[in-house]
């Protein structure tokens, strides 16, 4: 016997099956009803029946009603006029469930309740399971079916679905997995390592299947803003929640008038030179997505139009006094702090707080150094499918890239960007598709001299020290001693004479010192990493 939680009586709502309920009407016992079948079974004790039903079946509702009363005497049968002029009709049929689940008074501490979903069109069918599903109904579905041909009693049989997916391992198990696989995408694939990042993408894919609200993306240049936002779009309309195009806007390169033109159209005449009506980056984005990278660099005029075209899908081209729509999801990339350019009076405030509901941060590649060998591989895994050439390493030529890749020298002042220009360089050069040493090397020095001239990148000058000391030799001193002395030898290099080399490196401590020997100072400094003053002389 089928009793719910704690033995209360069980409450089963549903429609009279207007066919399957009348079949056979003057040999109806020997046919199956469905109705009627459900208060028939054995382990399942139904107390009452709220039957739903339009005012001309009354005469089958009342046949069902006595029907039900013989085959179970404990369920109370309570009959309901449901006036739905076209059951075909999801609106109607909709708000009818709809208006009956408001009115109806749950009361989900004495009682439980069943939706019974074998009855009705496919339209009410498909309602109940909205209705339920969102818990209008706080009920289980229960589906009846006809018996089947090897002797089973006319009653037929019956199973409770309960909406509550984490009941089912297996569906569990396969929403896990497809949850991984989005993540995976979103990731392109690669098997990155760094927990913060992994955890991050989890939670971006979360929030991008879910909503359709704005994303903020933060980060520097080059740290994958633009990739991960053509991924989100592809995936959601993998998943049929976006249909529209993805477009792609840099805000950095649109100035002056040109701007609300090129995001939200122009009318022809609209200005000089505007010969032909624009239909604008918005217009384009309807349906789809819309990355607005480097959003902070937008005027504050574009930031108001902007503003407006979120809230109410509607702006005006230029020059237009008649509004276009479009409905797109946003999202926005910057490597700025749009919070100090709102106190500064950059960026509006308003703006900020619409698109501010999800804010991620985009690590840089120096930030998630771990992340390196497998965005090499993807990288490598690119080049070939540009170019139709695969190209690898040898082990050695590997070990070397990685060895100076990982280490603290390597700014990434560009990011990934770096580092795909890097694999492209070495990919193109590689005799017979094989990376070797001689290719690392010459890129190495390369990466050197390009980190060096960047102001951004933060990184020691040590292209002069790896000269005269070496690799294995350098590797060997810390990123403070190595400032230091990378200074000493440029001093060295620029000095006639030991003597004159101390002078000026000494020089401020000179009248509170006891000796001035500051040749001797610096031959025992230099004499700490085997270097001698003649050996660092230009030649």
């Amino acid at each position: 016997m089928i009793r719910m939680a704690k033995d209360r009586p069980l409450v089963v709502l549903g429609f009279l099956g207007t066919s399957q309920d009348q079949r056979g009407f003057r040999d109806r016992w020997n046919h199956w009803r469905p109705t009627v079948g459900l208060c028939q079974q054995e382990d399942l004790v139904v107390a009452r029946l709220e039957l739903w039903h339009e005012r001309r079946y009354e005469r089958l509702g009342k046949v069902v009603e006595n029907d039900i009363a013989r085959v179970s005497p404990e369920t109370d049968v309570v009959r309901h006029d449901m006036p739905i002029g076209d059951p075909w009709d999801f609106q109607e049929v909709f708000e009818a469930l709809h208006a009956f689940a408001g009115a109806y008074s749950f009361d989900t501490e004495k009682e439980d309740y069943l939706v019974h979903v074998t009855t009705g069109t496919h339209v009410a069918q498909i309602c109940l399971f909205l209705l339920t599903e969102s818990r209008h109904f706080p009920a289980r579905l229960i589906q009846t079916r006809p018996p089947r041909e090897d002797g089973e009693t006319v009653a037929g049989s019956y199973q409770i679905v309960d909406l509550d997916l984490s009941r089912y391992d297996a569906l569990a198990r396969r929403f896990a997995t497809e949850h991984l696989d989005a993540v995976s995408f979103l990731k392109s694939g690669i098997a990155t390592r760094n927990e913060a990042f992994n955890r991050q993408i989890d939670l971006v894919e979360r929030v991008a299947m879910a909503t359709r609200d704005p994303i903020l993306l933060m980060g520097p240049t080059g740290a994958g803003k633009s990739q991960l936002c053509k991924r989100i779009h592809e995936l959601k309309t993998q998943r049929h929640k976006l249909e529209g195009e993805f477009v792609e806007v840099n805000c950095a390169t649109l100035r002056g008038d040109s701007a609300a033109s090129a995001l939200f159209g122009h009318v022809k005449g609209a200005f000089t030179g505007a010969v032909a009506a624009r239909a604008g980056f918005l217009r384009r984005a309807d349906g789809g997505l819309l990355f607005l990278d480097e959003i902070g660099e937008l005027g504050l005029d574009e930031q108001a139009m902007l503003l407006r075209a979120l809230e109410e899908k509607r702006f005006l081209p230029v020059g237009s006094d008649k509004e276009a729509q479009s409905d797109f999801q946003l999202v926005a990339g910057t490597n700025r702090d749009l919070r100090a350019d709102v106190a500064s009076g950059r960026f509006r405030d308003d703006l900020l707080a619409r698109i501010d509901l999800w804010t991620f941060e985009m690590p840089g590649l120096k930030d998630r150094i771990e992340d390196l060998e497998p965005n090499l591989d993807y990288e490598l895994e690119r080049y070939a499918d540009r170019h139709g050439r695969r190209v690898t390493f040898n082990k050695e030529a590997r070990s070397r890239f990685l060895r100076f890749a990982e280490s603290p020298d390597a700014s990434w002042a560009g990011n990934f960007r770096d580092l795909n220009a890097s694999v492209t360089r070495m990919a193109t050069l590689a005799p017979g598709g094989r990376i070797n040493r001689e290719v690392v090397d010459e890129e190495i020095e390369r990466l050197r001299r390009a980190w060096r001239l960047a102001p951004e990148s933060g990184a020691p000058t040590d292209g002069l020290l790896l000269e005269v000391l070496g690799e294995r030799r350098l590797a060997e001193i810390d990123l403070f001693d190595r400032v230091q002395l990378a200074a000493v030898v440029e001093v060295c290099r620029r000095s006639k004479s030991l003597s004159e080399a101390g002078r000026t490196l000494f020089a401020a401590s000179l009248a509170r010192r006891t000796s001035s020997n500051d040749a001797d100072r610096l031959r025992k400094y230099l004499g700490r990493f085997d270097l001698d003053f003649r050996a660092l002389q230009p030649r």
